[in-house]
C-alpha cells in the first residue's frame, strides 16, 4: 500500500509539471501571435477623437477623427467636421487629413485666402471676357465701343466682400436637410416676411445715420424685386413648388409670403450688382 501510494503521488508530481510546461507554450504562442497581428500594419497616424484638418470642397475644414480603421492594407478615418450637420460625416484617407498645429490652421487660412480672392478676380474677368469676345465678331467699331466699357469696369480693389457667418452657413445646410430628407417644408406665410426685413434694415440705418442716402432705400427695393424673379426660377426645391402654386394666388408677391430661410438662399448663392459696385457674396458650401 506504502509504495501504491508513493507511485500515485509521483504521477500527480509529474501531471504537474507536464501541465505547466503546456501552460507556459500557450502563453507563449498567445503572445507570439498579438505581436503578429501588431506587426501586420503600420501604426495609425490619427487617433480616434483627435482634433484634425480634413481637406473637401478645396479647403481645409476643423474636424474630428470619429472611428480609425485599417483595411485594404491603407487607414480609413471617419470624421465628422465641427459645426456641420452629421450628414456631411464621411470616411476620409490619410492623404486628407492635416494634425491641428498651429502652422496647419496657418496653412488653411492662407488657402481661404487665396479661394476668396481668386472669386473676386473670376467675379471681375468674367464681364471682361463676355466683352472681348463679342468684339471679335461685331466690327472695328463695336470692338472699340467693348474696349470703352471695359475702362469703366470696377477695379478688383473696389469690391465689397460680404461672408456668410458660419452659423447662417449652418442654417443653409439644415435648411437643405429637412427639405430633400425630411420633407419638412417651410411654414407660409413667414412673419417677418422679406418686405418687412427689408423695411426693418431701413429703420435701422435711418436710426443710425439720419442723412442716410437714398441710394439705401433703392436698394432695397431693388433685393424685394430680385426676389421677387429669382424665387420661383432658383431659389425653391423641387418639393417646394407645389406650395408655391398655393401660397402665391391672386397677384400678390412672394416677398410679401417668404421670409429670412428664402432670402438666405438668395443672398448664399448669387451676385448681386448694386450701382458701380459688385457685392460678392461668398458661401463655400460643401
Amino acid at each position: 500500500m506504502g509504495s501504491s501510494d508513493t507511485g500515485l503521488n509521483n504521477d500527480d508530481d509529474s501531471a504537474t509539471v507536464s501541465d505547466e510546461s503546456n501552460t507556459e507554450t500557450d502563453s507563449d504562442m498567445r503572445t507570439e501571435t498579438d505581436e503578429e497581428c501588431q506587426s501586420s500594419h503600420p501604426p495609425s497616424v490619427f487617433v480616434n477623437d483627435e482634433k484634425v484638418l480634413a481637406f473637401h470642397s478645396g479647403q481645409y475644414y476643423e474636424a474630428k477623427v470619429i472611428r480609425a480603421l485599417y483595411e485594404e492594407n491603407k487607414w480609413g478615418f471617419f470624421v465628422h467636421y465641427t459645426g456641420w450637420n452629421k450628414t456631411w460625416d464621411e470616411w476620409v484617407g490619410t492623404d486628407r487629413l492635416l494634425k491641428h498645429t498651429e502652422e496647419n490652421v496657418q496653412k488653411q487660412k492662407a488657402l481661404k485666402e487665396r479661394l476668396e480672392m481668386e472669386m473676386k478676380t473670376k467675379a471681375v474677368q468674367a464681364p471682361q471676357m463676355k466683352l472681348r469676345n463679342s468684339g471679335v465678331s461685331r466690327g472695328r467699331k463695336r470692338k472699340n465701343d467693348n474696349l470703352n466699357k471695359e475702362k469703366d469696369l470696377v477695379p478688383l480693389e473696389k469690391l465689397v466682400n460680404l461672408q456668410i457667418p458660419p452659423t447662417l452657413k449652418k442654417q443653409l445646410v439644415d435648411d437643405c436637410e429637412f427639405i430633400t430628407h425630411q420633407s419638412k417644408l417651410v411654414k407660409l406665410p413667414r412673419a417677418p416676411n422679406v418686405q418687412d426685413i427689408c423695411k426693418k434694415y431701413c429703420e435701422y440705418r435711418s436710426k443710425k445715420d439720419v442723412m442716410m442716402p437714398e441710394s439705401t432705400a433703392e436698394i432695397m427695393k431693388g433685393l424685394r424685386c430680385y426676389f421677387d424673379k429669382a424665387l420661383p426660377a432658383m431659389l425653391l426645391y423641387k418639393s417646394e413648388r407645389q406650395q408655391y402654386t398655393y401660397a402665391i394666388r391672386d397677384d400678390v408677391s412672394p416677398s410679401m409670403v417668404y421670409g429670412a430661410e428664402h432670402l438666405l438662399r438668395l443672398f448664399g448663392m448669387f451676385t448681386l450688382c448694386c450701382g458701380k459696385k459688385y457685392i460678392v457674396f461668398s458661401f463655400y458650401q460643401k
